[in-house]
Formats: structure tokens, C-alpha cells, sequence
């Protein structure tokens, strides 16, 4: 299992209470949570830092300051943050009130996001 499935049900389950659609998608030996066709979160087992992160897609206005709380990383795959997104650790979303608050600033995020292109499908 290459992501952390309970974390997976209580993000699911959040959703659902909060009355949102979402759809799943698996990338990169993670999950990851979709709204109107954009990421809004999803579960990434970091072996740099040794344990599953919550990837919350935030947005830029508030990132400097969710950044300065000690549950937070930088989201940084490429060895390079991408601003907007940040890593939470297990400390920042074992509660769900925490848990809660990350999805809620995720879907506050939402409607100001950009959506991926779709890709090409490449004919054979």
C-alpha cells in the first residue's frame, strides 16, 4: 500500500459531511482528492520525512503563514517548494478538527485554482 488508506476514509468521510463532490485519483504512489476537476488535497508517504503527509493545495495568499506553523512543510518534489502547497505531518491532522481546518482552507482555495489541462491521449 503505497499511501496511508485510513487517512484516505477520514478524508473521504470529511468530504462527504462537508456536502462536497470529489473524485479520486491515483498519482505517484499517492491519492490524490479532486473538486470541479482541480486538486484540492491528497495523501503522500514522504520518505525523506518517513511518514504519510496530507498535501493541502492552499493557495499562495495564505501559505506564508500556514508555512510558519511546525506541522508544516514545503511541498517540494522536485527539490524546489511549490508555492501554494504545503506538506502537513501527522502532528498537524491527527485530530479531526485538524484534519478538518486543512480541508477547509483546501476547498476556500478551490474556486480560485486553475484546473490541468487534460492530457492527450497518444495515438499508437
Amino acid at each position: 500500500m503505497a499511501y496511508d488508506e485510513y487517512l484516505a476514509d477520514r478524508i473521504r468521510q470529511q468530504l462527504k459531511e462537508k456536502r462536497t463532490a470529489f473524485t479520486e485519483l491515483k498519482m505517484m504512489g499517492g491519492l490524490c482528492f479532486k473538486v470541479d476537476n482541480k486538486m484540492l488535497c491528497g495523501i503522500h508517504l514522504d520518505k525523506k520525512y518517513g511518514d504519510h503527509l496530507l498535501m493541502a493545495r492552499i493557495g499562495e495568499s495564505v501559505y506564508e503563514a500556514e508555512l510558519d506553523k511546525p506541522e508544516c512543510l514545503p511541498m517540494d518534489f522536485t527539490g524546489r517548494p511549490m508555492r501554494g502547497y504545503i506538506f502537513v505531518t501527522p502532528d498537524g491532522f491527527d485530530r479531526d478538527d485538524d484534519l478538518s481546518y486543512w480541508l477547509d482552507l483546501c476547498m476556500a482555495f478551490n474556486p480560485l485554482a486553475k484546473a490541468s489541462k487534460p492530457k492527450k491521449k497518444k495515438i499508437k
